[in-house]
């Protein structure tokens, strides 16, 4: 029979084991509680950065299920309702799937310390990348809506699609600037500004949604698109470009 020190030893080491394996949503609803801005340049030494890889990848792991079915959603509510806003809506959440699926490959290459620097420049260039073909989109559909005229449809399941996604991705956003800031990563903080911009246009879809139906302005959802599009851009053309988190203000 085990000793009771030995017992309380191994129900406390499981303890401890079980207490580090990360909760997602446990995370991101922690991080609305919290502040997000804890400088990059100095990362608390205290925290495990395998753990802190761990978070990232949950982070990014969640960021992938949440916006295929929100992507879902909206394309097929869209489509359904014949609303230009809701189906750009669910192209956007394809491009953020691709960048939390760039992040996280970038997060396996914390296997090979050899391969971390350089896989952390590729992927900060791809992020940007994402950010101007976001660009792009917001640009591209918003001259089309005002072009055609097109009104955005009712449909409840867009409207409340709209309502969780700006309810949910600053929470995520802000818990991916907090892993970002300890693991001093400027990839996975500019992966967590696209969930920023997802909820800016999760805000424009519902209000562009709403304002038409109470007051018939049609055109208050692609002005409000085309006023964030030189802000998307200038951070695909900064992560593109390498520039450091110092020089984007990365601890806003």
């Amino acid at each position: 029979m085990p000793a009771p020190g030995a017992v309380e030893g191994i129900c406390g080491s499981s303890r401890r084991a079980i207490s580090r394996q990360p909760n997602c949503v446990a995370l991101i609803l922690s991080s609305g509680m919290k502040p997000a801005a804890i400088p990059l340049a100095n990362p608390p030494l205290a925290l495990d950065r395998t753990a802190l890889v761990a978070r990232g990848r949950c982070l990014e792991y969640f960021t992938i299920a949440w916006n295929a079915f929100e992507a879902a959603v909206a394309l097929i509510s869209g489509l359904l309702a014949g609303s230009i806003a809701l189906v750009g809506f669910g192209l956007d959440s394809v491009i953020e799937t691709i960048s939390a699926g760039i992040l996280l490959w970038r997060l396996h290459a914390e296997d090979d310390p050899l391969r971390r620097e350089r896989t952390e420049r590729t992927a900060h260039r791809l992020v940007g990348g994402c950010f101007l073909l976001l660009a792009a989109y917001v640009a591209i559909e918003s001259v089309r809506a005002l072009w055609t005229k097109a009104q955005p449809e009712r449909s409840v399941p867009g409207i409340l699609i709209a309502i969780a996604a700006v309810v949910v991705m600053p929470l995520l956003g802000r818990a991916k600037r907090r892993v970002a800031a300890q693991m001093d990563s400027r990839a996975l903080h500019a992966d967590s500004r696209q969930a920023d911009f997802c909820a800016y246009l999760s805000a424009i879809l519902l209000v562009g949604l709403l304002l038409h139906a109470l007051l018939g302005w049609w055109w208050a959802d692609p002005v409000a698109a085309l006023v964030m599009t030189p802000i998307i851009a200038r951070e695909g053309v900064q992560g593109l470009c390498g520039e450091g988190c110092g020089d984007c203000g990365c601890a806003q």
